[in-house]
């Protein structure tokens, strides 16, 4: 009876293996994962030298890890039993608490806050020291600092880490962002901040930076929901996010010059919010360099912002103050190679970024 036992489990399990690895050769390759928004593993090609360096297995093993059948399903089947079964407080570094999904981001990593200190420093020497530029910065709180401590997860200490670049910013003024932030003013499935939230935040800004924004905003909200990266990196289901954006005669008036392509962008992409990132709504997304034009601007000032993805957002509702707004994201663009076309002089100039960039900076060029 026990060996009869036996020969079931192993005929099951090797009917298993069989079925999904001519499943697996059968089925057409994915060439992207919806959920993770990435390009997925394609089959390498064999040859006498891949094999002889060991390069095609390491290829073909990740290949045959995107290309599972049922591969979502099974990652969700995973989250599931981590987090419902075992009771495991995380999956995939990310936890769910309040009903908003979160990423841990601990602890303090020393070495990236004095590489992202280092690379502005850089800036402020090579093209704002000696001008007549006035500098100010602004650090951006993710989720955790309104979940993780409250939740029992680790967590930074949040006013110690925006010290710490306060101090070593000497040169630029810090304007503090975490009282006019609640655990609302962000979408409960993707990391960023929700822009209809953000009007308080730009009067802070405007504030500190002498600015007068005065004007009143129309509320759009897309018909298409917003799932964002977390939905897709948890494995779990979340009811979706809505999409909403702010705008008026001013912002339809402005203009939006991607020095990439030398093309010329909207301020709301609502072709890209239909895309696997519907973030990038909010001027298209991942851009190294943008200008933005006010032609409506009661004032000739101009705004230089350093930023990551969380500007994209932001940066539109102040607008209103400045006749030219240009965002610099050195994630994509060297700073070495600004001076090909920027000149600093009299601007304002606003280094804008989240934790989890400053905690991770090893992407700032």
């Amino acid at each position: 009876m026990e060996k009869r036992k036996n020969w079931l489990v192993l005929c099951l399990t090797a009917g298993f293996l069989l079925v999904f690895a001519l499943w697996s050769v059968c089925k057409a390759d994915d060439a992207r994962s919806v959920s993770e928004r990435r390009a997925l593993a394609q089959r390498p090609e064999l040859t006498a030298k891949s094999v002889w360096d060991g390069t095609f297995m390491t290829r073909f093993e990740t290949y045959a890890l995107d290309q599972f059948p049922l591969r979502d399903r099974f990652r969700s089947l995973k989250a599931h039993v981590q987090l419902d079964v075992l009771r495991q407080k995380d999956n995939n570094s990310i936890y769910v608490a309040d009903g908003y999904a979160a990423k841990l981001d601990y602890p303090r990593n020393d070495d990236s806050v004095e590489h992202a200190l280092a690379r502005f420093r850089f800036v402020y020497e090579r093209y704002l020291q000696g001008t007549d530029a006035k500098i100010y910065f602004a650090a951006i709180p993710d989720k955790n600092y309104f979940l993780a401590e409250k939740y029992g997860y680790p967590a930074l200490d949040y006013e110690e880490f925006i010290l710490k670049f306060a101090d070593g910013m000497e040169y630029a003024q810090t304007v503090d962002l975490t009282d006019v932030l609640t655990l609302e003013s962000y979408y409960r499935t993707d990391i960023h901040w929700r822009q209809e939230a953000l009007l308080p935040v730009a009067q802070r800004l405007a504030e500190a930076m002498g600015v007068e924004l005065n004007g009143s905003y129309e509320t759009v909200t897309l018909d298409a929901p917003f799932c964002g990266v977390y939905c897709g990196q948890s494995a779990l289901d979340f009811p979706p996010d809505a999409l909403t954006y702010l705008t008026n005669d001013m912002l339809r008036a402005c203009t939006v010059y991607d020095y990439e392509t030398d093309t010329t962008l909207p301020v709301y992409d609502l072709d890209a919010a239909g895309g696997d990132d519907g973030y990038a709504l909010f001027l298209s997304g991942s851009k190294s360099l943008l200008t933005i034009e006010n032609p409506n601007a009661g004032t000739e000032r101009e705004l230089v912002v350093f930023r990551d993805s969380f500007g994209s957002s932001l940066v539109p509702l102040l607008a209103e103050g400045y006749a030219r707004i240009t965002l610099v994201d050195i994630r994509y663009i060297a700073s070495e190679r600004l001076g090909t076309w920027l000149t600093f002089s009299d601007q304002d100039v606003l280094f804008l970024y989240s934790t989890p960039v400053l905690n991770n900076s090893e992407t700032l060029k």
